[in-house]
């Protein structure tokens, strides 16, 4: 994890996730970092999903 993403949760458990300003609540830069974990993680996984998911999208949106 990034030092970002650990000040946040340590923030987030001191406060007791309470009276947060909006400028700490990311949810679109905690997904991303998930998301980057778990490829870090398990790299065959999310390149199958990746796969998958262009599959689909380009099943779906073929132009005839």
């Amino acid at each position: 994890m990034n030092q970002e993403t650990t000040q946040f949760r340590n923030q987030s458990h001191q406060s007791g996730g309470r009276n947060m300003s909006r400028s700490e609540i990311r949810p679109t830069q905690d997904l991303m970092q998930y998301m980057r974990d778990y490829a870090r993680e398990r790299p065959d996984a999310a390149a199958l999903w990746c796969f998958g998911i262009g599959f689909v999208l380009g099943w779906k949106l073929k132009p005839w």
